[in-house]
C-alpha cells in the first residue's frame, strides 16, 4: 500500500500536470500580469516573508549551519525587492510560447513549422536560497510551465510562505493554482517519490551542490537537465592593471562567497606575482579570507596555508581562496581545463590578443574580461 507521503507527492505532481493544460493556453498579457501583481504582493507582504525567513535562521543558528549558507538562506529588505525586480525583468522579455523558429516547405506540398511549446510540468530540487522559489515561479510561468519546487529542509518556512503568496495571486487571477507548487514537508523521501513521477513531470532540474547533482543522476526517472559545481577562476595576466584586478577578485570572492559565481581560484602570472600578490593577499586576509595557496604564494605572501591538490578543484562557497602562480596563459588554461568545473573563468589583461585567446579556447558556459565572476547571473546577463 502507498504510504500517505506517497499519496501526496503522486497527487501534488498530478495536479500540477492538469493545472499546466489550462496555463499553456494563457496569453502573454496574462502571464506578465500575474508576474507584475506577484511581484507587488512580494514587496507589500515583505514583513510576512521575513517572518516566516526568521524561524529558518533560528534553526540554522541552532544547527551551527555555515555563514556562507545562512547568508544564502537569509532574506532582508534588498533581496526580496531584487525578487520582486526579477519578475518584473521576466515580464517585460518576449514570450516564448508560440514563436516559429523555422517554416519550410516539401516537394509535395508540406509547409512545416517548429513552434515553441511549453514543456509541461518542470520538477525543481534546490538547496538553502529561497530566492530560487520565486526565479524558478517566474520563468515557468512566463514559459506556460507548471513547476513543482522542492527547496532544502533548511529553508522550509520561507519557501512554503512565499509559494503561498505566488499560489494566492494565481487564484485570485483564476489561474489554477497548483501550476506552481511547494512541496511543504522536509522528509527526504519526498525527494526519492518525487523524482519517479515520469507520469506527470516532464523534466527535473537541480540546482545545488555536487552531491544533490550525483544524487539525481543515480535516482531519478525523469529526464534532468544539471549543472556541476562552480569552481570559477580569475587569471591575472602580466599586463593587467592592478587596480581593476584587485577590486575584480575582491568582489569575485567576498561581495557573497556562498553562491555559484564566486571566485574559487585565483591564478596570477609569474612576472607580476611579486609585485601584485603581497597586496593582493593582504586585502583578502582584511577581508576575513582564508588563502590557501601553492610554494611560491606562500613565499610571496605571509599567512597563506599550503594547498592540497584538493583545493585546485574544490568548491568552497565560503570565505577561501586557492591561489597559484602560473608561469603563462599556456598555464593557466590548461590549469582551469585541469581543474575547473567549467562554470565561468575572469581574465584581467590590457592585452587584446591574450584576451581573445582565454576568451576562445575555454568553453565554459561564461567567459569574461576584465569582469568580475558575478556577473555569471541570468539578471546580469539581461
Amino acid at each position: 500500500m502507498p504510504s500517505a507521503l506517497e499519496k501526496k507527492i503522486v497527487s501534488v505532481a498530478k495536479a500540477a500536470r492538469e493545472a499546466s493544460l489550462s496555463l499553456a493556453k494563457l496569453p502573454t498579457e496574462a502571464k506578465n500580469r500575474l508576474l507584475t501583481e506577484i511581484a507587488d504582493e512580494l514587496v507589500r507582504r515583505k514583513d510576512e516573508i521575513q517572518e516566516s525567513n526568521r524561524k529558518d535562521l533560528k534553526t540554522a543558528e541552532k544547527q551551527r549551519l555555515p555563514k556562507a549558507m545562512v547568508d544564502r538562506l537569509t532574506l532582508n529588505d534588498r533581496r526580496i525587492e531584487e525578487m520582486a525586480r526579477g519578475l518584473k525583468e521576466v515580464a517585460e522579455l518576449p514570450d516564448p510560447v508560440g514563436t516559429v523558429v523555422k517554416t519550410w516547405g516539401r516537394p509535395n506540398g508540406l509547409v512545416i513549422r517548429r513552434v515553441r511549446i511549453p514543456l509541461g510540468v518542470i520538477g525543481i530540487i534546490y538547496e538553502s536560497r529561497p530566492n530560487v522559489t520565486v526565479d524558478a515561479a517566474g520563468l515557468c510561468l512566463k514559459s506556460g510551465n507548471a513547476v513543482v519546487l522542492r527547496g532544502g529542509s533548511e529553508a522550509i518556512h520561507s519557501n512554503v510562505s512565499l509559494g503561498k503568496i505566488v499560489r494566492n495571486v494565481l487564484k485570485k487571477n483564476g489561474v489554477d493554482p497548483n501550476a506552481v507548487q511547494v512541496v511543504d514537508t522536509p522528509d527526504r523521501e519526498a525527494m526519492k517519490l518525487l523524482v519517479k513521477q515520469s507520469k506527470y513531470i516532464d523534466l527535473m532540474i537541480p540546482r545545488g551542490g555536487g552531491a544533490l547533482m550525483a544524487w539525481m543522476e543515480e535516482h531519478s526517472k525523469i529526464p534532468v537537465i544539471k549543472h556541476d559545481k562552480g569552481v570559477c577562476h580569475v587569471y591575472v595576466d602580466e599586463s593587467a592593471d592592478f587596480r581593476m584586478a584587485e577590486k575584480i577578485v575582491l568582489n569575485a570572492k567576498v561581495q557573497r562567497p556562498g553562491v555559484c559565481n564566486a571566485l574559487e581560484t585565483l591564478l596570477v602570472n609569474a612576472r607580476v606575482a611579486p609585485e601584485f600578490l603581497p597586496g593582493m593577499v593582504k586585502r583578502l586576509q582584511e577581508a576575513g579570507v582564508e588563502i590557501r595557496g601553492d610554494e611560491k604564494t606562500r613565499l610571496l605572501a605571509p599567512g597563506v596555508k599550503r594547498a592540497a591538490e584538493k583545493d585546485w578543484g574544490e568548491e568552497y562557497l565560503d570565505l577561501i581562496l586557492a591561489v597559484k602562480v602560473v608561469p603563462d596563459l599556456e598555464e593557466a588554461i590548461r590549469h582551469i581545463q585541469k581543474y575547473g568545473s567549467m562554470h565561468t573563468e575572469t581574465i584581467v589583461t590590457q592585452d587584446e590578443g591574450r584576451a581573445r585567446e582565454f576568451l576562445d579556447r575555454l568553453d565554459s558556459s561564461v567567459v569574461l574580461w576584465n569582469a568580475s565572476t558575478r556577473f555569471s547571473d541570468g539578471g546580469q546577463l539581461g
